[in-house]
């Protein structure tokens, strides 16, 4: 655990990876507690409107009497196993029965299509899925095709305890797929030390998490993303901090307020998603002493917002699942800088390269550099997309950033910055503004192909209940972001959407918005050559 410091530069300075040559992080995150303290509250679980509190030596018991059922089966080192059900004691004790066998385990979202669960069960070669009672549509005809569904609450087991196997910090433990953001999802093949890498990161960005002994961390996000995974469950278990697992098929700002308040929540992740729904329902939640968020840029009006509806500064935290928690803010050690993601978290270096892959201080691609222990082995069965990831010593992200001093400012994916007439347009700065106008619940912004300008500014807005689309309103919105940004940044053209595409983590696709936009040049075009035959 990282000791409170004001000083990060010197923090930095003195870190160094402390990862022993064996290690498992079934012993990590549950054994070594269960021995030393058993009944030491590790999970608070409110799933389903009830109260369970789970210690470690009762979490053990459970993931070693689910580790000996799946040897039973047949399950065992380098096998992967999938996990496919919501936040719960079960779903940690699923995770740290795998890892006991040497086994990978496959976080899997219960709200998948059936294509998309199978697709990740058939690329991954998983024989083996541990459910929740409610199941999955796509489950029955993998089992009719050789799976086998486990869940865990209809099996009598043996509570014994049972030694982890003696794995390697290199040995593969997880895999995590990507949300598919930027295309087709593959999976990022991480070792036993992935949790390791975590640590620090997210230490930070709760002000030195655990260092308050009424720390209690809890997030809306799915565990079954990185996040949800490695940012909040597993960190809290290895850190000893409680954690609160509650279940909530559709966010809501009510929901999220009563969960903090029945769980005596400390601190929280919130996804930028969440914090916009809570920041448009006008609710405040006293009694945290730390808020994180990572995915997007929260910008200068959401940071306001929050120091008035948490009476604290929001951590901003940037990662990817290929290597997360690389950047972090700390309102314990330095200010924010609106549009940054915070600065190098201990134990990583990271670099803006030009295109021949050599840092500049101009904008161009966030890299990190190799070596970092929360880096994935590779992408599993992709040595090809493997080896595109990386250049020389650096790991590239595909997102846009420039470095200011100590921060990292993000300026967009590489496929989402804006060409027009010459000027290089980050979308999320024009997302900000128009956040804070009050009409504004949320929006997406991308580039639309333009004869003339190469590309224009196009905005997708969902307005707040209420506010009624309309000519007016979206000329006023033009000029809200022409004062606000810059006269060249505005958007030309403004689409009012009932709701943006998001993936199943909160983020915009705006791959889904440039598709769109790309369809209405098409059109425009069609109807302008149309109009030129017909005079």
């Amino acid at each position: 655990m990282l000791a409170p410091a004001t000083d990060h530069a010197a923090l930095c300075a003195a870190f160094r990876w402390q990862i022993p040559p064996r290690l498992n992080m079934a012993r990590q995150v549950c054994d070594a507690w269960a021995e030393a303290e058993p009944d030491r509250l590790a999970i608070l679980d409110l799933s389903d409107g009830g109260r369970a509190e789970i210690g470690y030596g009762r979490l053990r018991a459970m993931a070693d009497g689910l580790a000996r059922h799946l040897a039973g089966l047949g399950v065992a080192r380098g096998d992967r196993v999938g996990v496919l059900r919501g936040q719960g004691a079960w779903t940690a004790a699923a995770h740290i029965a795998i890892w006991k066998l040497g086994a990978i385990s496959i976080p899997l979202f219960r709200l998948f299509g059936t294509d998309a669960l199978r697709m990740r069960l058939e690329d991954a070669g998983a024989r083996h899925v541990i459910a929740d009672p409610a199941g999955h549509p796509g489950l029955p005809a993998w089992e009719e095709a050789g799976g086998r569904c486990i869940v865990p609450e209809a099996l009598a087991l043996d509570p014994a305890p049972l030694a982890a196997a003696d794995t390697g910090s290199e040995d593969p433990a997880v895999l995590i797929y990507t949300s598919g953001t930027t295309g087709a999802p593959k999976g990022a093949l991480h070792a036993h030390r992935v949790l390791t890498g975590h640590l620090p990161g997210v230490e930070i960005s709760h002000d030195f998490l655990g260092s308050d002994p009424q720390d209690r961390l809890w997030t809306p996000a799915d565990w079954a993303w990185i996040g949800g995974l490695f940012d909040v469950l597993m960190p809290g278990l290895a850190l000893g901090v409680p954690v609160v697992a509650a279940r909530a098929e559709r966010f809501s700002a009510e929901f999220a307020a009563g969960i903090v308040a029945r769980g005596a929540v400390r601190n929280v992740f919130f996804p930028p998603t969440a914090l916009r729904m809570l920041k448009a329902a006008d609710v405040a939640i006293p009694g945290l002493r730390s808020v994180a968020s990572g995915g997007e840029p929260l910008g200068a009006e959401m940071l306001d917002w929050g120091r008035r509806a948490f009476g604290l500064t929001i951590n901003e935290f940037y990662g990817q699942t290929e290597c997360n928690m690389v950047a972090s803010s700390c309102a314990a050690m330095f200010a924010p800088r609106p549009g940054c993601m915070g600065r190098a978290v201990p134990g990583f270096e990271l670099a803006v390269l030009d295109p021949e892959g050599h840092p500049t201080a101009a904008e161009g691609e966030i890299a990190v550099r190799r070596g970092a222990a929360a880096m994935m082995l590779g992408y599993w069965n992709r040595p090809a997309e493997t080896a595109a990831k990386f250049t020389g010593d650096w790991m590239l992200t595909g997102d846009r950033g420039i470095r200011e001093g100590d921060y990292l400012r993000f300026v967009g994916r590489a496929d989402d910055v804006i060409t027009s007439a010459g000027y290089r347009i980050g979308p999320g700065e024009i997302e900000d503004c128009l956040l804070t106008h009050p009409a504004v619940a949320t929006a997406g912004v991308v580039g639309k192909p333009d004869r003339l300008r190469t590309e224009i500014v196009k905005a997708y807005v969902v307005l707040r209940p209420g506010m009624a689309p309309s000519e007016a309103l979206a000329a006023a919105l033009q000029d809200h972001v022409r004062a606000r940004v810059a006269a060249h940044a505005y958007p030309r053209e403004i689409a009012f959407l009932d709701a943006l595409p998001m993936t199943v983590t909160g983020k915009v696709v705006r791959r889904a918005l440039r598709a769109r936009a790309i369809a209405e040049a098409e059109a425009d075009a069609a109807a302008s050559t149309m109009a030129g035959d017909s005079a």
